[in-house]
Formats: structure tokens, sequence, C-alpha cells
């Protein structure tokens, strides 16, 4: 994106879940537009070549990878402490660390719901509220990664689903009471997306996406990257507690069945 009002020069951005699919393409997008990445992933050997990667770019950007589980309060903090030593403060925080598995509401246990809730909701949580006090120094901005799911539910996925829509509301909720404190909260909903896991669960890769064609079901990681820049920057200044929906064409019969 080019344009003033959209620029995140100079910024400072924590990403979580970035050591592939959308959080990697995020940190990608915002160091080659100038902003300073600190990137996360629960094994460091996973985050370091995104990294060096980066680093060894041209990208104006830099990049410093931290290993951090987000279910662990501890190691988000650690996390932020490491961001505010390197860069000086934050300016937009990306809750992208998710999980998920297919299952029949059913066969779900105890501990494999818990653990797909704790990740994508306790897991944003933990960042959100972790990274306030510098957020509020900023002015800066939170970018929480839901998905369609979390609006319409999902067969199979109803942990996921749950844990989702909790964040969609937390979302809106939040943006209420950190707007005195000009923090701005959106979300973003992405449908099916060919990330390096939907190709190893059902053999979609990126490179079979025609990204120029409109009547399209899947998506891109850089086109909910490119989202994702501008909730940061101040092109969508007047954007506030929304949830953006990058989906691809709607299905009109299913949106119409009773």
């Amino acid at each position: 994106m080019t344009g003033k009002n959209f620029s995140i020069e100079g910024n400072s951005a924590i990403i979580t879940g970035a050591s592939s699919g959308i959080g990697r393409a995020i940190a990608e997008t915002f160091a080659a537009e100038g902003a300073d990445v600190v990137i996360c992933s629960r094994e460091q050997e996973n985050v370091d070549p995104v990294a060096e990667e980066i680093n060894d770019s041209d990208r104006p950007g830099s990049a410093l990878a931290v290993e951090c589980d987000v279910t662990d309060r501890a190691a988000v903090e650690a996390l932020v402490e490491a961001t505010v030593e390197e860069f000086g403060g934050i300016d937009t925080l990306v809750n992208n660390a998710g999980a998920s598995f297919m299952a029949n509401f059913d066969d779900i246990s105890e501990n494999g719901w818990k653990t797909i809730v704790d990740i994508n909701l306790h897991g944003t949580y933990h960042c959100t509220q972790a990274a306030g006090e510098y957020l509020a120094e900023s002015g800066g901005t939170v970018i929480n990664l839901a998905s369609v799911a979390g609006q319409n539910g999902a067969p199979y996925m109803s942990h996921y689903a749950a844990a989702k829509a909790a964040v969609i509301n937390l979302t809106k909720t939040l943006s209420f009471e950190w707007a005195d404190d000009g923090v701005r909260v959106n979300c973003i909903a992405p449908g099916f997306v060919a990330t390096p896991g939907v190709e190893t669960q059902m053999g979609v890769t990126a490179d079979e996406v025609e990204r120029s064609e409109v009547k399209r079901r899947i998506g891109l990681s850089e086109e909910i990257a490119d989202i994702t820049q501008f909730l940061a920057s101040d092109a969508s200044s007047y954007i506030v507690g929304e949830t953006i929906a990058a989906a691809g064409m709607p299905d009109i019969m299913e949106s119409h069945q009773v």
C-alpha cells in the first residue's frame, strides 16, 4: 500500500504465531513497509528463520524473533518486555496465534476443548492485556485474527468457532473500553486461506490460487496481511471495534438458507 495515510514506517509491532502462513506474511509485509516487527512462536527454531530472512533482505524494517507460548502469561510478559527493550515501545499488536482440529462436538475431550480455547481466546487476552500500557502510550492499534467460523459457526470445529466468536466479541467490547486511551481495536475474520496448514490437511497450495479472479472461495496470506496493514495505519482511523470478513465470493444460496 502506498500513500501517507497507509504508512506504518517507523512503527513497532508484535505479531504472534508468525512462523508461517498469515502471521509470517504480516511480518514480511510490515517489515517491507518500514515497520520493526517482533515475531513469536512456541518454538524458537521455527521463528528464527523468518526473522533471519527479513533481516537479510532489503526490507527497511527489522525483525526480532522471540520464543513465546501465548497461553503462558510469564512468557507473554517477557515478549512485551523484549519488544519495548528492542524498539522502545509498541504501536501495533497482531493477535494471530491460533490452533484447531476437526472433530464432532461429541468427540471433543475436555482437554481438547480447553487447549483450543486457551490458544485462541486466552492467548489473545494475555497478549492484549500485557501490551495495553504501551499501546496506550503510543495511541496504538490491536488487530485480532478471528475467523468466519466465529461469525457463522463451523461444523466439526465447535471449539474453534466458539473461541473465535469470543475474540470477535472481545474486540467490540475492548474497543469501547480503550477508545478513551486512543487505542483502536479491530478484528479480521478470514475465510479459507491457502496456508501451509491448509496445504498439509487439504492439499491446496497458494500456487493454485488465481489472485486476479474475483469469483473464488480461497485467498492468500498476503491478502490478509494487506488488510492488517490497513488497520494498523492511519487510513483506518475511522474504523473502531469492527470485524472485517475476508472470505472471497459469498455463497448466496447458503446465506439464504433458513
